[in-house]
């Protein structure tokens, strides 16, 4: 069995969300206090072990190229000022590990931008990571996942449970056997209707897939919002191969709108040193204000 070594990070999305912040500046470039939130998820890769990373882009994505190369003229001005700091931060982007890149063509949806790296991964196992969830935990998310690929030779699905009323918002799983917090899948549904989730275990963002579900996103119709999902592909590959859900442990942070952005950029400025007493200080200030409002 092949160990899996290579990871897919879609970003080729429109941001609309975040519009019009995102009308220039890629959504996975947004920062988290002074880091973007793509690098985030790169260093869960990193950490985990993935050696070959392809970032799936599309137009207007230039910035994240950027942002993993070197930039000669700020290093040295950095080094030539003694801000060795700061020059250690910046070069940490592009001093990471192997990064490619591939341009989705046109916005088809994430189970086409994973379809186009198939070249990249051939036949072997691999990770896939969405931007739009940070995953804190003691062994990295991916991480978990690549070793219950380890055990079962299976492709894995991490999941969390969710409120039902917001089901509607995620793929959902239908688990047909659970073993501590591995659920094998029976079915999948991506974003159901309000009152038919088939449970309240959402899809969560990260992924270890075997090569065969290339063959399924190549034949896949296009599915919920008139786009080609990863989720349908996985059912239909559920019915050939066992799939697993596993209840990852961490705390997940919903960086992918807009007050899951803000309430996450304030609780990792309160773990900085240097900013959290400002900040409790301010944010105290502001409610006093509000009360006095009231």
């Amino acid at each position: 069995m092949k160990s899996v070594k290579k990871a897919i990070i879609p970003a080729a999305g429109l941001g609309t969300r975040f519009l019009p912040a995102t009308k220039a500046m890629p959504k996975e470039m947004l920062p988290i206090v002074d880091k973007p939130t793509i690098q985030y998820i790169v260093e869960e890769a990193i950490h985990s072990g993935i050696e070959d990373i392809i970032i799936v882009t599309g137009k207007g994505k230039r910035a994240i190229e950027d942002h993993f190369d070197h930039a000669f003229e700020l290093e040295k001005n950095l080094y030539d000022t003694g801000k060795l700091d700061l020059l250690e931060k910046v070069q940490q982007s592009s001093n990471m590990v192997d990064i490619h890149y591939i341009r989705q063509k046109e916005p088809l949806g994430l189970g086409h931008a994973v379809w186009c790296a198939r070249k990249f991964i051939g036949d072997e196992p691999f990770a896939v990571l969405l931007g739009d969830d940070i995953v804190e935990s003691e062994t990295p998310c991916i991480k978990q996942l690549m070793n219950v690929y380890e055990k079962t030779g299976a492709s894995v699905i991490g999941v969390q449970p969710v409120p039902l009323e917001e089901s509607h918002r995620y793929g959902m799983i239908d688990p047909m056997a659970q073993n501590g917090g591995l659920y094998e899948i029976k079915n999948l549904v991506e974003k159901p209707k309000r009152g038919q989730a088939p449970s309240n275990l959402a899809i969560m963002g990260r992924y270890i897939l075997t090569p065969e579900i290339f063959s399924y996103l190549e034949k896949q119709e296009r599915g919920a919002g008139g786009e080609i999902q990863l989720t349908d592909a996985i059912q239909k590959l559920s019915k050939t191969q066992k799939v697993f859900g596993y209840c990852f442990e961490g705390k997940r942070y919903d960086v992918g709108e807009k007050l899951g952005f803000i309430l996450t950029t304030i609780e990792f400025a309160l773990k900085n040193e240097e900013l959290r007493e400002p900040i409790l200080e301010k944010l105290k200030q502001l409610i006093k204000q509000e009360e006095r409002m009231v």
